[in-house]
């Protein structure tokens, strides 16, 4: 029996004796006597989870995994969030952990104070007046070892340091920023990761059956699969910023996208740019099949209190339909919902916009459609920053029915930067900011 095999079965025993697996949640249903009865979207519901120790969560799916978890509650889940079948059920994803900044010497260092943490996929149940968690499966290697949230590559990512941003760690080839989750009818998943950027294949119970990664990205020493099948013209991802949403198309087919718009030719360049990219992947082909231009709406529009262009990025996308997806372009405080389709004649795949020498860029562009690129048409389908008790930084969505939508933030594992994130025993300063779900009901259906 392997170890993570062996760790599932303890999830499932400690949430059926209620023991710390279990979650505090509190769903309070909205008045029916309100504006957004009337027409307008509104939240319905909402759910907020318990206080789980992180070290006690990871050791039980991987023992050992966690030496010292510095105070740490489960968080992060809120990555992304897939219906699971049964109402009230939803499969969700950690990213890499918990992981803030600290200056140094006048330079920001990447902290990771759980180094052990090994990315999940977490089945949570919402029934009632109660939320719990009643499955939850670690990433793992071809070996059975962890998939860690460490930085993959010296060359590409930030350099990863201990909690106090004192000490250097290593760098693991194996290590993931999942940030995207779907489950096909095989019971398999496929996930997203922002560090390749890659689009991972894993298997039902975990482990990781292939990596597919940017031609040149050149990762060594990983123990799974590792194959360069994505355009290399995603080797120009700004840091931190690889794909973050994905969604599975009626037909089989994946739809990631990219977080935020692509270095070309240079960071200031894709911090001023409105332009992102989206790319269809066949599972059947195993290959990308199409690439397409999505273009932002100005920052002060999604945002009306922010004027830097460089923190708009997507954080989901829904398939609605054969080739229709809910895609949601934010910033941290805010959020809107556009409706856009995947029309053939779209595609730019494999064209100038792939060639990394074409000047001026895709993302250079101040009007890309007037310079002939098929920019996807989208619809405003709703404006989160209007709903009221919509938190802030929703990274995951899920259609519950026609016209209700679950939403759920990242609470970045409660973690904030800066040298006081930590106290004098090196114990974690909780945010306070809790993980919550929210279901809000749409005006018209999709």
């Amino acid at each position: 029996m392997s170890p993570h095999a062996a760790g599932r079965r303890r999830v499932h025993r400690s949430v059926a004796t209620g023991l710390p697996l279990a979650l505090a949640a509190v769903l309070v249903a909205a008045g029916t006597a309100t504006a957004g009865s009337s027409g307008e979207a509104h939240v319905v519901r909402t759910a907020t989870l318990g206080e789980i120790p992180l070290g006690t969560f990871s050791n039980a799916l991987l023992p050992g995994s966690v030496a010292d978890d510095h105070g740490v509650k489960l968080g992060g889940i809120g990555s992304d969030i897939y219906p699971a079948g049964r109402r009230g059920e939803y499969w969700t994803v950690t990213d890499r952990g918990p992981n803030g900044q600290i200056k140094v010497a006048g330079k920001k260092r990447r902290t990771f104070p759980v180094p052990g943490f090994d990315p999940a996929i977490v089945k949570i149940r919402v029934s009632g007046d109660s939320v719990e968690v009643i499955d939850a499966i670690p990433l793992t290697t071809s070996s059975g070892k962890a998939v860690t949230g460490l930085p993959d590559q010296k060359s590409r990512d930030e350099a990863p340091y201990t909690y106090d941003a004192q000490t250097p760690l290593a760098y693991d080839p194996n290590g993931m920023d999942t940030e995207g989750v779907v489950r096909a009818g095989d019971g398999s998943f496929w996930l997203v990761d922002e560090y390749g950027p890659s689009l991972v294949h894993v298997s039902a119970r975990g482990k990781v059956l292939t990596r597919y990664v940017p031609k040149g990205l050149a990762l060594t020493g990983a123990d799974y699969p590792v194959v360069e099948a994505l355009p290399s013209i995603l080797l120009h991802r700004k840091t931190n910023r690889g794909f973050e949403g994905l969604a599975l198309l009626p037909g089989g087919d994946l739809v990631m996208a990219l977080q935020s718009p692509l270095q070309l030719p240079d960071a200031d360049a894709g911090d001023a740019s409105r332009t992102t990219r989206l790319l269809r992947f066949s599972p059947r082909k195993k290959a990308v099949t199409a690439e397409y231009a999505y273009r932002f709406d100005p920052v002060n529009v999604v945002d009306p209190g922010e004027d830097d262009t460089s923190e708009l990025k997507i954080s989901s996308v829904v398939a609605v339909g054969r080739d229709r997806l809910l895609v949601e372009e934010r910033t941290d405080k805010a959020a809107r919902l556009q409706l856009v389709e995947l029309g053939r004649t779209s595609n730019i795949l494999g064209g100038a916009w792939d060639d990394d020498t074409t000047s001026p860029s895709l993302e250079q562009l101040d009007d890309p459609a007037a310079s002939g690129v098929p920019v996807l048409s989208k619809r405003l389908v709703v404006d989160l920053g209007k709903v009221a008790r919509v938190p802030g930084k929703i990274e995951g969505i899920a259609r519950v029915d026609r016209d209700t939508l679950a939403l759920v933030n990242d609470n970045d594992f409660g973690m904030t930067d800066g040298a006081g994130a930590f106290d004098a025993q090196g114990r974690l300063i909780d945010s306070g900011i809790k993980t919550t779900m929210v279901y809000v009901r749409l005006p018209k259906k999709l």
